[in-house]
């Protein structure tokens, strides 16, 4: 596997790229201020190593100290190094906080994959969050971090826009040679959020997963996001359970996508909103039996590198 690699995307602006971007492997990205004043990273790594090695990177490009840390979701692949960013105000959806707070043990996902190792990594929280719209400047450049409206990837993801240079931190509304996955958050509400970042005009894309790439992205996510909704529906009508659905379904245009078994969380989800169970956030989605039928459609545990 290629080791991570440092793109400057813009003027001070740098996207931090981890391959081959599977399960636990995220990008992060971070600007440096002017005058060397110090550094707002969007977003941590998995684990211990993964995210010294990451300051490490930054450490590479800026002596400054690293005094913002914007979680774009709390999923531990992006939250997981926030204990390693001591000196750091750490900003998050208000949702993304209680999210994180709320999740499981990390030693209750273990069942399910091929634990990396993770060091010394433990829960700390966004401790300065919004609602709607927070601005950071990174000197005088705007960097706005965004609520998406609705459950997308999880129950509140955020995104940095950052109009000026056209240049935007998508989270993980955006997986670029991936397969998207939202057991977690909605299936017509992550549609939503993607639709909308259509009309922002981003000409630069830093996805959660995989490599920087341009707006067409959108209509990929999108593409696939409809196919579950359609692979539900088709499943709901035979008597099928999502596992059941999933087997049964030839992936198509989407089958040389990282991590195909996540069709089937992806079916629990499409499950309950075509069963009126909600908007996706707090439906009734049994998330760990969810993963057991992706382990069960793997054939084993969830290959991870991390």
């Amino acid at each position: 596997m290629s080791q991570p690699w440092v793109r400057e995307v813009s003027d001070g602006i740098y996207a931090y790229i981890q391959p081959d971007g599977s399960w636990w492997i995220n990008n992060t990205g971070f600007l440096v201020l002017p005058g060397g004043e110090g550094v707002v990273s969007v977003d941590a790594c998995s684990t211990e190593r993964r995210t010294l090695a990451y300051q490490e990177a930054i450490a590479s490009v800026t002596a400054a100290p690293i005094r913002t840390l914007i979680n774009t979701h709390f999923h531990g692949d992006h939250t997981h190094g926030n204990a390693f960013f001591p000196g750091a105000t750490i900003v998050a959806h208000e949702r993304t906080r209680q999210e994180l707070l709320a999740a499981p043990p990390l030693e209750a996902y273990e069942a399910f994959f091929e634990a990396p190792e993770w060091g010394a990594v433990r829960r700390v929280a966004p401790f300065l969050t919004y609602t709607d719209q927070v601005t950071v400047y990174a000197g005088e450049l705007r960097c706005e971090v965004r609520y998406v409206g609705q459950p997308a990837h999880t129950g509140a993801d955020s995104i940095v826009w950052i109009p000026e240079r056209r240049v935007l931190f998508a989270g993980d509304l955006v997986f670029h040679g991936g397969t998207p996955f939202v057991l977690m958050g909605s299936v017509a509400g992550a549609i939503a959020a993607i639709e909308a970042l259509k009309q922002l005009g981003a000409e630069t894309v830093i996805p959660g997963h995989g490599d920087p790439c341009g707006p067409d992205q959108f209509d990929v996510s999108i593409g696939y996001l409809r196919f579950v909704q359609e692979t539900a529906r088709q499943g709901i009508e035979a008597g099928l359970t999502p596992l059941e659905a999933a087997r049964e379904t030839d992936l198509g245009d989407y089958k040389a996508l990282l991590d195909a078994e996540r069709i089937v969380g992806n079916l629990h989800r499409a499950y309950a909103e075509f069963g009126g169970l909600g908007d996706g956030a707090y439906a009734e989605v049994n998330v760990l039996a969810a993963l057991q039928d992706m382990v069960t459609f793997n054939g084993g545990p969830l290959h991870c590198h991390a």
